[in-house]
């Protein structure tokens, strides 16, 4: 008898949703993650419906919202009867007469995402014996995807020794080099799980300044006391690199925006302490961005940041 590898994670999922399909027969099956408000469907087993991969919906607004919450049902053959799911906002979208649902746990019980599936007929109640297996397959994807995320801050920390070498040589941070290769391989994570990312744009003010009159030592000196403050002051798991020049950038994986916002004031306030000249822009992934465009739009705002400086000194 041939046995069933999965690989990872998405192709256990893969193989589930399709098991799912064959079994229950429902229009729509989905794999999907929760940031914040945010309903995203990672992957799908699809006939009836006009739903793609990567598509985002308000979580809020889900059946999968409340089933989480344990308010409701797991199985509903006829969702209309279920008031809660009758009144959801997610009807305005999808036509659902008959739902099942599963939450997708983190290994600290918090909610990853849900394993559901929907169908524009509804369904008869025979269904409802069947809710082991569901409760089975999503624990199993669970242990799975737990097992996963752990072996990607593994997997993470591999990546930066790897690179370990592709260093700038006056203050230790990782290179352009470096930058480019561990960026590449967090955009891969963010798009394979639905992770958020934060990128900081970094650029001192002062330092041709402080090259002119003081010479380049007291410059070198300003950019190491500027990667000191950074590397105290950043993550274990953040990327901080230098690109060159007065440049630096900061790569935090799995910040949200509300983190970031929280990390540029702390930034801020360490930067005026040290009565170091910076300016600031930073900018999180959309769920239909890449890290690059995140990197571009960060620049920007760290160029608005330093005229908005420039204009207040004048």
């Amino acid at each position: 008898m041939n046995s069933i590898k999965f690989h990872n994670f998405e192709e256990a999922g893969k193989r589930v949703l399709k098991y799912l399909h064959e079994h229950f027969g429902f229009g729509l099956w989905m794999i999907t993650r929760v940031e914040n408000d945010n309903w995203i469907i990672l992957q799908s087993e699809n006939e009836k419906y006009d739903i793609q991969q990567g598509q985002v919906f308000r979580w809020s607004d889900s059946y999968c919202y409340h089933m989480v919450q344990g308010k409701t049902p797991k199985i509903a053959p006829c969702s209309n009867n279920i008031e809660v799911y009758a009144n959801a906002p997610i009807n305005q979208h999808l036509e659902i007469q008959s739902y099942i649902g599963e939450p997708l746990l983190n290994e600290d019980g918090s909610v990853f995402g849900s394993i559901c599936g929907i169908d524009t007929e509804v369904k008869s109640d025979d269904l409802i014996k069947d809710a082991p297996i569901l409760e089975l397959l999503g624990s199993l994807l669970s242990t799975i995807l737990q097992s996963e995320l752990r072996e990607n801050q593994q997997r993470r920390l591999r990546e930066r020794f790897e690179v370990e070498a592709l260093t700038d040589g006056l203050t230790g941070l990782y290179n352009r080099r470096a930058w480019d290769s561990l960026l590449k391989l967090e955009e891969e994570r963010c798009q394979r799980y639905g992770l958020p990312a934060t990128i900081f744009s970094l650029d001192l003010n002062d330092l041709k300044l402080v090259n002119d009159q003081f010479g380049h030592d007291r410059g070198d000196q300003l950019l190491q006391n500027t990667a000191q403050l950074l590397q105290t002051n950043m993550r274990t798991n953040d990327v901080i690199a230098r690109l060159g020049g007065d440049e630096f950038v900061i790569l935090c994986p799995e910040m949200s925006c509300c983190a970031a916002d929280a990390l540029s004031e702390r930034l801020v306030m360490k930067f005026a302490e040290a009565d170091i000249h910076v300016a600031i822009g930073y900018a999180s992934r959309q769920l239909n961005t890449t890290l690059d465009a995140v990197l571009i739009e960060a620049d920007k705002n760290m160029y608005a940041h330093k005229k908005r400086v420039k204009d207040q000194q004048l």
